[in-house]
Protein backbone atom coordinates (compact mmCIF):
# COMPACT_ATOMS: atom_id res chain seq x y z
CA UNK A 1 0.00 0.00 0.00
CA UNK A 2 2.86 2.36 0.87
CA UNK A 3 4.41 1.61 -2.48
CA UNK A 4 1.16 2.57 -4.20
CA UNK A 5 0.89 5.87 -2.31
CA UNK A 6 4.56 6.55 -3.01
CA UNK A 7 3.90 5.96 -6.72
CA UNK A 8 0.82 8.24 -6.71
CA UNK A 9 2.70 11.00 -4.85
CA UNK A 10 5.61 10.73 -7.27
CA UNK A 11 3.26 10.88 -10.25
CA UNK A 12 1.60 14.08 -8.97
CA UNK A 13 5.00 15.66 -8.24
CA UNK A 14 6.15 14.82 -11.76
CA UNK A 15 2.90 16.18 -13.21
CA UNK A 16 3.27 19.39 -11.20
CA UNK A 17 6.84 19.87 -12.46
CA UNK A 18 5.66 19.40 -16.06
CA UNK A 19 2.81 21.88 -15.61
CA UNK A 20 5.14 24.37 -13.95
CA UNK A 21 7.62 24.00 -16.82
CA UNK A 22 4.86 24.54 -19.39
CA UNK A 23 3.59 27.59 -17.47
CA UNK A 24 7.05 29.17 -17.37
CA UNK A 25 7.65 28.37 -21.05
CA UNK A 26 4.33 29.98 -22.07
CA UNK A 27 5.11 33.09 -20.01
CA UNK A 28 8.58 33.33 -21.54
CA UNK A 29 7.21 32.93 -25.05
CA UNK A 30 4.59 35.59 -24.34
CA UNK A 31 7.32 37.94 -23.09
CA UNK A 32 9.38 37.32 -26.25
CA UNK A 33 6.24 37.95 -28.29
CA UNK A 34 5.73 41.33 -26.59
CA UNK A 35 9.38 42.26 -27.14
CA UNK A 36 9.11 41.41 -30.86
CA UNK A 37 5.93 43.46 -31.18
CA UNK A 38 7.55 46.42 -29.42
CA UNK A 39 10.67 46.25 -31.58
CA UNK A 40 8.57 45.88 -34.72
CA UNK A 41 6.40 48.86 -33.88
CA UNK A 42 9.48 50.93 -33.03
CA UNK A 43 11.07 50.01 -36.36
CA UNK A 44 7.87 50.82 -38.27
CA UNK A 45 7.56 54.19 -36.56
CA UNK A 46 11.25 54.83 -37.04
CA UNK A 47 10.97 54.17 -40.75
CA UNK A 48 8.57 57.07 -41.11
CA UNK A 49 9.82 59.38 -38.39
CA UNK A 50 11.25 62.02 -40.73
CA UNK A 51 8.94 64.10 -42.87
CA UNK A 52 11.87 65.16 -45.06
CA UNK A 53 14.69 63.11 -46.47
CA UNK A 54 18.24 63.75 -45.30
CA UNK A 55 19.33 63.65 -48.96
CA UNK A 56 17.63 65.01 -52.04
CA UNK A 57 15.69 62.43 -54.03
CA UNK A 58 12.31 61.22 -55.23
CA UNK A 59 9.07 60.42 -53.50
CA UNK A 60 8.37 56.84 -54.56
CA UNK A 61 4.61 56.48 -54.90
CA UNK A 62 4.59 52.69 -54.60
CA UNK A 63 0.94 52.25 -53.70
CA UNK A 64 0.04 48.65 -52.88
CA UNK A 65 -3.59 47.55 -52.79
CA UNK A 66 -6.70 49.69 -53.12
CA UNK A 67 -7.39 53.35 -52.41
CA UNK A 68 -10.36 54.20 -50.20
CA UNK A 69 -11.61 57.26 -48.38
CA UNK A 70 -11.17 55.70 -44.96
CA UNK A 71 -9.02 52.58 -44.50
CA UNK A 72 -10.42 50.04 -42.07
CA UNK A 73 -6.92 49.28 -40.72
CA UNK A 74 -3.65 51.12 -40.19
CA UNK A 75 -1.37 50.23 -43.12
CA UNK A 76 1.78 50.14 -40.97
CA UNK A 77 0.26 47.85 -38.34
CA UNK A 78 -1.08 45.63 -41.12
CA UNK A 79 2.39 45.40 -42.66
CA UNK A 80 3.86 44.69 -39.24
CA UNK A 81 1.43 41.82 -38.73
CA UNK A 82 2.45 40.25 -42.03
CA UNK A 83 6.17 40.68 -41.28
CA UNK A 84 6.15 39.34 -37.73
CA UNK A 85 3.45 36.71 -37.75
CA UNK A 86 2.89 35.81 -41.39
CA UNK A 87 -0.64 37.21 -41.25
CA UNK A 88 -2.70 36.63 -44.36
CA UNK A 89 -2.51 39.31 -47.03
CA UNK A 90 -5.57 37.98 -48.88
CA UNK A 91 -7.44 41.09 -47.86
CA UNK A 92 -6.12 43.86 -50.06
CA UNK A 93 -4.23 46.61 -48.29
CA UNK A 94 -6.29 49.77 -48.03
CA UNK A 95 -4.70 53.18 -48.53
CA UNK A 96 -6.16 56.53 -47.53
CA UNK A 97 -7.00 58.74 -50.49
CA UNK A 98 -6.41 61.83 -48.38
CA UNK A 99 -3.05 60.65 -47.05
CA UNK A 100 -1.84 60.08 -50.61
CA UNK A 101 -2.99 63.51 -51.77
CA UNK A 102 -1.52 65.20 -48.69
CA UNK A 103 1.81 63.40 -49.24
CA UNK A 104 2.00 64.61 -52.85
CA UNK A 105 1.17 68.17 -51.83
CA UNK A 106 3.65 68.13 -48.97
CA UNK A 107 6.33 66.74 -51.30
CA UNK A 108 5.68 69.62 -53.71
CA UNK A 109 6.97 72.05 -51.08
CA UNK A 110 9.59 69.71 -49.59
CA UNK A 111 13.04 70.97 -50.69
CA UNK A 112 14.46 67.45 -50.43
CA UNK A 113 11.88 65.92 -52.75
CA UNK A 114 12.96 66.65 -56.31
CA UNK A 115 10.47 64.49 -58.17
CA UNK A 116 7.98 61.63 -57.98
CA UNK A 117 8.34 58.08 -59.26
CA UNK A 118 5.07 56.23 -59.87
CA UNK A 119 5.68 52.51 -59.38
CA UNK A 120 2.12 51.20 -59.51
CA UNK A 121 2.61 47.49 -60.18
CA UNK A 122 0.88 46.57 -56.90
CA UNK A 123 -1.87 49.20 -57.16
CA UNK A 124 -5.14 47.33 -57.68
CA UNK A 125 -7.72 50.06 -58.02
CA UNK A 126 -9.81 53.00 -56.86
CA UNK A 127 -13.02 54.65 -57.92
CA UNK A 128 -12.76 57.30 -60.61
CA UNK A 129 -13.35 60.34 -58.35
CA UNK A 130 -10.48 59.19 -56.12
CA UNK A 131 -8.13 58.88 -59.09
CA UNK A 132 -9.23 62.30 -60.37
CA UNK A 133 -8.35 63.79 -56.98
CA UNK A 134 -4.92 62.14 -56.94
CA UNK A 135 -4.41 63.25 -60.54
CA UNK A 136 -5.17 66.82 -59.53
CA UNK A 137 -2.44 66.67 -56.85
CA UNK A 138 0.01 65.13 -59.34
CA UNK A 139 -0.71 67.92 -61.81
CA UNK A 140 -0.06 70.52 -59.09
CA UNK A 141 3.24 68.79 -58.31
CA UNK A 142 4.26 68.73 -61.97
CA UNK A 143 3.24 72.36 -62.47
CA UNK A 144 5.62 73.32 -59.64
CA UNK A 145 8.50 72.35 -61.92
CA UNK A 146 9.28 68.98 -60.35
CA UNK A 147 9.14 65.99 -62.73
CA UNK A 148 7.05 62.84 -62.44
CA UNK A 149 8.17 59.51 -63.89
CA UNK A 150 6.04 56.38 -64.28
CA UNK A 151 7.67 52.94 -64.43
CA UNK A 152 5.97 49.64 -65.12
CA UNK A 153 6.25 46.25 -66.72
CA UNK A 154 2.54 46.50 -67.56
CA UNK A 155 -0.21 49.02 -66.88
CA UNK A 156 -3.79 48.19 -66.01
CA UNK A 157 -6.44 50.81 -66.82
CA UNK A 158 -6.32 52.21 -63.28
CA UNK A 159 -2.53 52.23 -63.17
CA UNK A 160 -2.35 53.89 -66.57
CA UNK A 161 -4.83 56.59 -65.55
CA UNK A 162 -2.44 57.78 -62.82
CA UNK A 163 0.64 57.18 -64.97
CA UNK A 164 -0.78 59.51 -67.62
CA UNK A 165 -0.09 62.46 -65.30
CA UNK A 166 3.66 61.76 -65.49
CA UNK A 167 6.14 63.73 -67.58
CA UNK A 168 7.52 60.44 -68.86
CA UNK A 169 6.12 56.89 -68.95
CA UNK A 170 8.46 53.91 -69.25
CA UNK A 171 7.19 50.48 -70.28
CA UNK A 172 9.00 47.16 -70.32
CA UNK A 173 9.81 45.91 -73.86
CA UNK A 174 7.64 42.86 -73.06
CA UNK A 175 4.85 44.88 -71.46
CA UNK A 176 1.50 46.28 -72.47
CA UNK A 177 -0.99 49.03 -71.67
CA UNK A 178 -4.23 47.16 -71.10
CA UNK A 179 -7.03 49.43 -72.31
CA UNK A 180 -10.29 47.58 -72.86
CA UNK A 181 -13.15 49.72 -71.53
CA UNK A 182 -15.56 49.29 -68.63
CA UNK A 183 -18.15 46.59 -68.08
CA UNK A 184 -20.72 45.64 -65.48
CA UNK A 185 -21.95 42.08 -65.08
CA UNK A 186 -24.22 40.33 -62.62
CA UNK A 187 -25.59 36.86 -61.93
CA UNK A 188 -29.30 36.11 -62.26
CA UNK A 189 -30.94 33.30 -60.31
CA UNK A 190 -34.58 33.00 -61.41
CA UNK A 191 -34.21 29.66 -63.18
CA UNK A 192 -32.18 28.26 -60.28
CA UNK A 193 -34.76 29.44 -57.74
CA UNK A 194 -37.54 27.94 -59.88
CA UNK A 195 -35.73 24.61 -59.99
CA UNK A 196 -35.28 24.71 -56.23
CA UNK A 197 -38.95 25.70 -55.90
CA UNK A 198 -38.02 28.80 -53.90
CA UNK A 199 -40.78 31.42 -53.78
CA UNK A 200 -39.47 34.98 -54.20
CA UNK A 201 -41.56 37.85 -52.88
CA UNK A 202 -40.42 41.26 -54.14
CA UNK A 203 -41.54 44.59 -52.73
CA UNK A 204 -40.24 47.72 -54.41
CA UNK A 205 -40.96 51.19 -55.70
CA UNK A 206 -39.00 52.50 -58.67
CA UNK A 207 -38.76 51.40 -62.28
CA UNK A 208 -34.95 51.46 -62.13
CA UNK A 209 -34.48 49.82 -58.71
CA UNK A 210 -32.76 46.84 -60.28
CA UNK A 211 -31.23 45.26 -57.16
CA UNK A 212 -34.15 42.79 -57.03
CA UNK A 213 -33.82 41.67 -60.65
CA UNK A 214 -31.41 38.75 -60.01
CA UNK A 215 -34.20 37.05 -58.04
CA UNK A 216 -36.98 37.52 -60.59
CA UNK A 217 -35.21 37.52 -63.97
CA UNK A 218 -32.54 35.66 -65.91
CA UNK A 219 -31.25 38.83 -67.58
CA UNK A 220 -31.25 42.62 -67.25
CA UNK A 221 -34.50 44.43 -67.76
CA UNK A 222 -34.54 46.99 -70.60
CA UNK A 223 -34.82 49.79 -68.01
CA UNK A 224 -31.77 48.55 -66.09
CA UNK A 225 -29.79 48.08 -69.29
CA UNK A 226 -30.60 51.63 -70.41
CA UNK A 227 -29.66 53.14 -67.05
CA UNK A 228 -26.41 51.17 -66.65
CA UNK A 229 -25.37 51.83 -70.25
CA UNK A 230 -25.76 55.54 -69.63
CA UNK A 231 -23.61 55.86 -66.53
CA UNK A 232 -20.94 53.36 -67.57
CA UNK A 233 -20.62 55.14 -70.91
CA UNK A 234 -20.16 58.48 -69.18
CA UNK A 235 -17.46 57.08 -66.88
CA UNK A 236 -15.58 55.67 -69.87
CA UNK A 237 -15.77 58.96 -71.74
CA UNK A 238 -14.47 60.78 -68.64
CA UNK A 239 -11.58 58.31 -68.52
CA UNK A 240 -10.72 58.74 -72.21
CA UNK A 241 -10.86 62.53 -72.15
CA UNK A 242 -8.67 62.84 -69.04
CA UNK A 243 -6.00 60.39 -70.19
CA UNK A 244 -5.92 61.60 -73.80
CA UNK A 245 -5.55 65.21 -72.62
CA UNK A 246 -2.67 64.18 -70.36
CA UNK A 247 -0.97 62.33 -73.22
CA UNK A 248 -1.78 65.10 -75.71
CA UNK A 249 -3.44 62.70 -78.13
CA UNK A 250 -7.06 62.32 -79.20
CA UNK A 251 -9.51 59.98 -77.43
CA UNK A 252 -9.81 58.12 -80.74
CA UNK A 253 -6.05 57.57 -80.85
CA UNK A 254 -6.06 56.43 -77.23
CA UNK A 255 -8.81 53.87 -77.80
CA UNK A 256 -9.75 53.50 -81.48
CA UNK A 257 -12.05 50.53 -80.85
CA UNK A 258 -11.60 46.78 -80.55
CA UNK A 259 -11.11 45.99 -84.24
CA UNK A 260 -8.75 48.92 -84.81
CA UNK A 261 -6.64 47.75 -81.86
CA UNK A 262 -6.54 44.22 -83.28
CA UNK A 263 -5.52 45.59 -86.68
CA UNK A 264 -2.82 47.71 -85.04
CA UNK A 265 -1.46 44.74 -83.10
CA UNK A 266 -1.49 42.64 -86.26
CA UNK A 267 0.63 45.24 -88.04
CA UNK A 268 3.35 44.95 -85.36
CA UNK A 269 3.16 41.17 -85.09
CA UNK A 270 1.33 41.22 -81.76
CA UNK A 271 4.03 43.27 -80.01
CA UNK A 272 1.92 45.09 -77.40
CA UNK A 273 4.84 47.24 -76.19
CA UNK A 274 5.64 48.50 -79.69
CA UNK A 275 1.94 49.18 -80.27
CA UNK A 276 1.86 51.31 -77.09
CA UNK A 277 4.96 53.23 -78.16
CA UNK A 278 3.78 53.77 -81.75
CA UNK A 279 0.42 55.11 -80.55
CA UNK A 280 2.06 57.44 -77.99
CA UNK A 281 0.60 55.64 -75.00
CA UNK A 282 4.11 55.56 -73.50
CA UNK A 283 7.27 57.58 -74.04
CA UNK A 284 9.93 54.87 -74.04
CA UNK A 285 10.51 51.13 -73.84
CA UNK A 286 13.21 50.27 -71.33
CA UNK A 287 14.41 47.39 -69.20
CA UNK A 288 14.44 47.73 -65.43
CA UNK A 289 18.22 48.22 -65.54
CA UNK A 290 17.90 51.07 -68.04
CA UNK A 291 15.12 52.68 -65.98
CA UNK A 292 17.28 52.44 -62.86
CA UNK A 293 20.17 54.08 -64.70
CA UNK A 294 17.95 56.96 -65.87
CA UNK A 295 16.45 57.50 -62.41
CA UNK A 296 19.90 57.39 -60.83
CA UNK A 297 21.03 60.11 -63.21
CA UNK A 298 17.96 62.14 -62.22
CA UNK A 299 17.98 61.61 -58.45
CA UNK A 300 21.43 60.29 -57.54
CA UNK A 301 22.53 57.00 -56.00
CA UNK A 302 21.91 55.82 -52.44
CA UNK A 303 24.66 53.54 -51.15
CA UNK A 304 22.60 52.50 -48.15
CA UNK A 305 19.58 51.47 -50.25
CA UNK A 306 21.69 50.32 -53.22
CA UNK A 307 19.23 52.08 -55.51
CA UNK A 308 18.40 55.52 -56.81
CA UNK A 309 17.62 58.03 -54.05
CA UNK A 310 13.98 57.83 -53.06
CA UNK A 311 11.73 57.56 -50.06
CA UNK A 312 8.70 55.30 -50.18
CA UNK A 313 5.29 56.85 -49.69
CA UNK A 314 4.85 54.47 -46.75
CA UNK A 315 7.93 55.94 -45.03
CA UNK A 316 7.12 59.56 -45.77
CA UNK A 317 5.57 61.11 -42.67
CA UNK A 318 2.87 63.73 -42.96
CA UNK A 319 2.98 66.92 -40.95
CA UNK A 320 0.08 67.82 -38.69
CA UNK A 321 -1.78 70.90 -39.98
CA UNK A 322 -1.38 74.01 -37.87
CA UNK A 323 -4.29 74.94 -35.61
CA UNK A 324 -5.82 78.11 -37.05
CA UNK A 325 -8.39 78.62 -34.33
CA UNK A 326 -11.25 76.56 -35.70
CA UNK A 327 -11.97 73.06 -36.88
CA UNK A 328 -13.84 71.54 -39.78
CA UNK A 329 -14.94 68.10 -38.67
CA UNK A 330 -14.55 65.55 -41.46
CA UNK A 331 -16.82 62.55 -40.89
CA UNK A 332 -16.64 59.52 -43.17
CA UNK A 333 -19.57 57.41 -44.32
CA UNK A 334 -17.58 54.80 -46.22
CA UNK A 335 -19.28 51.50 -47.13
CA UNK A 336 -22.70 49.91 -46.84
CA UNK A 337 -24.93 51.52 -44.21
CA UNK A 338 -25.79 49.07 -41.43
CA UNK A 339 -27.74 49.26 -38.18
CA UNK A 340 -25.75 49.60 -34.97
CA UNK A 341 -22.01 50.02 -34.56
CA UNK A 342 -19.45 50.40 -37.34
CA UNK A 343 -17.62 47.34 -38.62
CA UNK A 344 -14.63 47.33 -41.03
CA UNK A 345 -15.76 48.41 -44.48
CA UNK A 346 -19.27 49.37 -43.36
CA UNK A 347 -21.03 52.46 -42.01
CA UNK A 348 -22.57 51.93 -38.59
CA UNK A 349 -25.66 54.10 -38.18
CA UNK A 350 -25.14 54.54 -34.44
CA UNK A 351 -21.38 55.10 -34.77
CA UNK A 352 -21.67 57.75 -37.48
CA UNK A 353 -24.54 59.52 -35.72
CA UNK A 354 -22.45 59.61 -32.53
CA UNK A 355 -19.52 61.16 -34.43
CA UNK A 356 -21.82 63.84 -35.88
CA UNK A 357 -23.23 64.50 -32.41
CA UNK A 358 -19.71 64.88 -30.97
CA UNK A 359 -18.91 67.41 -33.70
CA UNK A 360 -22.17 69.26 -33.04
CA UNK A 361 -21.44 69.57 -29.33
CA UNK A 362 -17.74 70.43 -29.72
CA UNK A 363 -17.39 74.25 -29.51
CA UNK A 364 -14.14 74.11 -31.51
CA UNK A 365 -15.92 72.59 -34.49
CA UNK A 366 -17.16 75.39 -36.72
CA UNK A 367 -18.41 73.30 -39.65
CA UNK A 368 -18.92 69.70 -40.75
CA UNK A 369 -17.98 67.88 -43.95
CA UNK A 370 -19.71 64.54 -44.38
CA UNK A 371 -17.69 62.50 -46.87
CA UNK A 372 -20.07 59.98 -48.41
CA UNK A 373 -18.90 56.95 -50.37
CA UNK A 374 -21.73 54.47 -49.94
CA UNK A 375 -24.15 52.40 -52.04
CA UNK A 376 -26.78 52.71 -49.31
CA UNK A 377 -28.16 50.05 -47.01
CA UNK A 378 -30.48 50.08 -44.01
CA UNK A 379 -33.26 52.67 -44.15
CA UNK A 380 -33.36 52.88 -40.35
CA UNK A 381 -29.61 53.43 -40.03
CA UNK A 382 -29.71 56.01 -42.83
CA UNK A 383 -32.43 57.92 -41.00
CA UNK A 384 -30.47 57.86 -37.73
CA UNK A 385 -27.52 59.50 -39.51
CA UNK A 386 -29.71 61.95 -41.44
CA UNK A 387 -31.53 63.09 -38.30
CA UNK A 388 -28.27 63.78 -36.45
CA UNK A 389 -26.88 65.70 -39.42
CA UNK A 390 -30.09 67.76 -39.54
CA UNK A 391 -29.64 68.49 -35.82
CA UNK A 392 -26.11 69.78 -36.46
CA UNK A 393 -27.42 72.03 -39.21
CA UNK A 394 -30.21 73.28 -36.94
CA UNK A 395 -27.59 74.06 -34.28
CA UNK A 396 -26.05 76.58 -36.68
CA UNK A 397 -23.09 74.57 -37.92
CA UNK A 398 -22.75 74.61 -41.71
CA UNK A 399 -22.89 71.12 -43.21
CA UNK A 400 -21.41 70.23 -46.59
CA UNK A 401 -21.54 66.79 -48.20
CA UNK A 402 -18.60 65.71 -50.33
CA UNK A 403 -19.58 62.74 -52.50
CA UNK A 404 -16.90 60.23 -53.45
CA UNK A 405 -17.25 57.37 -55.88
CA UNK A 406 -20.81 56.57 -54.84
CA UNK A 407 -23.54 58.21 -52.80
CA UNK A 408 -26.57 56.21 -53.87
CA UNK A 409 -29.86 55.26 -52.22
CA UNK A 410 -29.17 55.48 -48.47
CA UNK A 411 -25.97 57.34 -49.33
CA UNK A 412 -28.12 60.08 -50.83
CA UNK A 413 -30.68 59.85 -47.99
CA UNK A 414 -28.05 60.81 -45.40
CA UNK A 415 -26.89 63.69 -47.63
CA UNK A 416 -30.24 65.47 -47.80
CA UNK A 417 -29.87 67.80 -44.75
CA UNK A 418 -26.67 69.40 -46.07
CA UNK A 419 -26.44 73.11 -46.78
CA UNK A 420 -24.46 72.24 -49.89
CA UNK A 421 -23.67 69.04 -51.84
CA UNK A 422 -20.56 68.65 -53.98
CA UNK A 423 -20.17 65.63 -56.28
CA UNK A 424 -17.49 64.57 -58.72
CA UNK A 425 -18.60 64.42 -62.36
CA UNK A 426 -18.12 60.64 -62.13
CA UNK A 427 -19.82 60.10 -58.77
CA UNK A 428 -22.67 57.59 -58.95
CA UNK A 429 -25.60 58.97 -56.99
CA UNK A 430 -29.38 59.06 -56.89
CA UNK A 431 -30.95 55.58 -56.83
CA UNK A 432 -33.82 57.12 -54.91
CA UNK A 433 -36.01 54.11 -54.29
CA UNK A 434 -36.68 51.35 -51.77
CA UNK A 435 -37.02 47.59 -52.07
CA UNK A 436 -37.33 44.42 -50.05
CA UNK A 437 -36.98 40.73 -50.92
CA UNK A 438 -38.22 37.72 -48.95
CA UNK A 439 -37.58 34.16 -50.13
CA UNK A 440 -39.64 31.29 -48.75
CA UNK A 441 -38.97 27.57 -49.19
CA UNK A 442 -42.34 25.94 -48.49
CA UNK A 443 -42.46 24.35 -51.95
CA UNK A 444 -38.85 23.20 -51.72
CA UNK A 445 -39.57 21.44 -48.44
CA UNK A 446 -42.83 19.99 -49.72
CA UNK A 447 -41.04 18.41 -52.69
CA UNK A 448 -38.88 16.36 -50.29
CA UNK A 449 -41.72 15.49 -47.93
CA UNK A 450 -41.24 18.18 -45.28
CA UNK A 451 -44.27 20.25 -44.27
CA UNK A 452 -44.81 23.11 -41.83
CA UNK A 453 -47.97 23.66 -39.79
CA UNK A 454 -49.03 25.46 -36.64
CA UNK A 455 -51.39 28.03 -35.15
CA UNK A 456 -51.15 31.78 -34.68
CA UNK A 457 -53.28 34.53 -33.21
CA UNK A 458 -53.01 36.60 -36.37
CA UNK A 459 -51.89 36.17 -39.99
CA UNK A 460 -49.25 38.81 -39.25
CA UNK A 461 -47.68 36.61 -36.57
CA UNK A 462 -47.11 33.62 -38.80
CA UNK A 463 -44.07 34.73 -40.80
CA UNK A 464 -41.55 32.02 -41.60
CA UNK A 465 -39.25 31.00 -44.44
CA UNK A 466 -40.93 27.60 -44.33
CA UNK A 467 -44.40 28.99 -45.10
CA UNK A 468 -45.93 31.04 -47.87
CA UNK A 469 -46.41 34.70 -47.01
CA UNK A 470 -50.03 35.48 -46.25
CA UNK A 471 -51.79 38.14 -48.34
CA UNK A 472 -51.95 40.31 -45.23
CA UNK A 473 -48.17 40.16 -44.71
CA UNK A 474 -47.51 40.92 -48.38
CA UNK A 475 -49.85 43.90 -48.24
CA UNK A 476 -48.18 45.19 -45.07
CA UNK A 477 -44.73 44.87 -46.65
CA UNK A 478 -45.73 46.71 -49.82
CA UNK A 479 -47.38 49.49 -47.82
CA UNK A 480 -44.20 49.87 -45.75
CA UNK A 481 -42.05 50.08 -48.89
CA UNK A 482 -44.38 52.62 -50.50
CA UNK A 483 -44.38 54.75 -47.35
CA UNK A 484 -40.58 54.64 -47.26
CA UNK A 485 -40.42 55.80 -50.87
CA UNK A 486 -42.84 58.68 -50.24
CA UNK A 487 -40.78 59.64 -47.20
CA UNK A 488 -37.60 59.51 -49.30
CA UNK A 489 -38.85 61.74 -52.12
CA UNK A 490 -40.40 64.15 -49.60
CA UNK A 491 -37.04 64.53 -47.82
CA UNK A 492 -35.33 65.13 -51.15
CA UNK A 493 -38.02 67.56 -52.32
CA UNK A 494 -37.79 69.61 -49.12
CA UNK A 495 -33.99 69.67 -49.25
CA UNK A 496 -33.75 70.53 -52.95
CA UNK A 497 -36.70 72.96 -52.89
CA UNK A 498 -38.74 70.95 -55.38
CA UNK A 499 -42.13 69.28 -55.30
CA UNK A 500 -42.40 65.53 -54.59
CA UNK A 501 -43.81 65.10 -58.10
CA UNK A 502 -40.71 66.70 -59.63
CA UNK A 503 -38.42 64.48 -57.58
CA UNK A 504 -40.45 61.38 -58.43
CA UNK A 505 -39.69 61.91 -62.12
CA UNK A 506 -35.92 61.74 -61.53
CA UNK A 507 -36.12 59.17 -58.73
CA UNK A 508 -37.64 55.73 -59.44
CA UNK A 509 -34.35 54.13 -58.37
CA UNK A 510 -32.44 55.73 -61.27
CA UNK A 511 -28.65 55.93 -60.84
CA UNK A 512 -27.13 59.20 -62.09
CA UNK A 513 -23.56 60.34 -62.61
CA UNK A 514 -22.54 63.53 -60.85
CA UNK A 515 -22.94 65.48 -64.08
CA UNK A 516 -26.50 64.25 -64.57
CA UNK A 517 -27.28 64.78 -60.88
CA UNK A 518 -26.16 68.40 -61.20
CA UNK A 519 -28.38 68.86 -64.26
CA UNK A 520 -31.30 67.30 -62.35
CA UNK A 521 -30.76 69.49 -59.28
CA UNK A 522 -29.76 66.65 -56.94
CA UNK A 523 -26.37 68.23 -56.16
CA UNK A 524 -25.25 71.85 -55.98
CA UNK A 525 -21.92 71.76 -57.79
CA UNK A 526 -19.32 69.52 -59.37
CA UNK A 527 -15.92 69.26 -57.76
CA UNK A 528 -13.81 67.36 -55.26
CA UNK A 529 -13.12 67.42 -51.54
CA UNK A 530 -11.20 70.71 -51.82
CA UNK A 531 -14.21 72.35 -53.46
CA UNK A 532 -16.45 71.05 -50.69
CA UNK A 533 -14.23 72.68 -48.05
CA UNK A 534 -14.05 75.93 -50.03
CA UNK A 535 -17.84 76.08 -50.23
CA UNK A 536 -18.08 77.09 -46.57
CA UNK A 537 -18.78 80.76 -45.88
CA UNK A 538 -15.79 82.79 -44.59
CA UNK A 539 -13.73 82.40 -42.56
CA UNK A 540 -12.68 79.20 -44.30
CA UNK A 541 -9.13 78.77 -42.99
CA UNK A 542 -9.97 76.09 -40.49
CA UNK A 543 -7.93 73.11 -39.39
CA UNK A 544 -9.48 69.88 -40.67
CA UNK A 545 -9.95 67.11 -38.13
CA UNK A 546 -11.33 63.66 -38.83
CA UNK A 547 -13.94 62.12 -36.54
CA UNK A 548 -12.55 59.73 -35.40
CA UNK A 549 -8.88 60.70 -35.92
CA UNK A 550 -7.03 59.04 -38.85
CA UNK A 551 -4.92 55.93 -38.26
CA UNK A 552 -1.83 56.84 -40.31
Amino acid sequence: MRTLWRFIAGFFKWTWRVLNFVREMVLNLFFIFLVLVGVGIWMQIGNGSNSEQTARGALLLDISGVIVDKPSTNHRLGALGRQLFGASSDRLQENSLFDIVNAIRQAKDDRNITGIVLDLKNFTGADQPSMRYIGKALREFRDSGKPIFAVGENYSQGQYYLASFANKIWLSPQGQVDLHGFATNGLYYKTLLDKLKVSTHVFRVGTYKSAVEPFIRDDMSPAAREADSRWIGELWQNYLHTVSANRQISPQQLFPGAQAIIDGLTSVGGDTAKYALDHKLVDALASSADVEKALTKQFGWSKTENNYRAISYYDYSLKTPADTGGTIAVIFANGAIMDGEETPGNVGGDTTASQIRDARLDPKVKAIVLRVNSPGGSVNASEVIRAELAAAKAAGKPVVVSMGGMAASGGYWISTPANYIVASPSTLTGSIGIFGVINTVENSLSSIGVHSDGVSTSPLADISMTKALSPEVQQMMQLSIEYGYKRFITLVADARKRTPEQIDKIAQGHVWTGEDAKANGLVDSLGDFDDAVRSFPPPTRFRRRSFPPPTR
